[in-house]
């Protein structure tokens, strides 16, 4: 039997001072494209479409090791942090082994 595991979690940003629609999205494609380069992350919008200085990410990992899969996830938050296209104002996180 095999032990696969997923993390899943969704990353609550904010862009201060962001206006416009057009700005959101730029901040938006460029983080997602980046997790997605970076950890092979599925990753989305999944959240707060109308509000401008809002943006919610989710975001799926799987594997077959937990701690490696944790790893991930706590790297996922500090790569957003360290590439400052916007403040993690919350986060949540969870790793299901099926």
């Amino acid at each position: 039997m095999t032990n696969m595991v997923v993390g899943i979690g969704t990353i609550v940003l904010r862009i201060p001072g962001n206006t416009s629609l057009k700005g959101k999205r730029r901040v938006v494609k460029s983080v997602i494209t980046r997790l997605q380069n970076t950890f092979n992350a599925s990753a989305a919008e999944v959240g707060a479409n109308d509000n401008h200085q809002r943006v919610e990410i989710g975001l799926a990992l799987v594997g077959n090791d937990r701690r490696r899969i944790n790893s991930k996830l706590d790297k996922v938050l500090n790569f957003i942090e360290a590439i400052q296209a916007a403040e993690i104002i919350d986060s949540e996180m969870e790793i299901i082994n099926l």
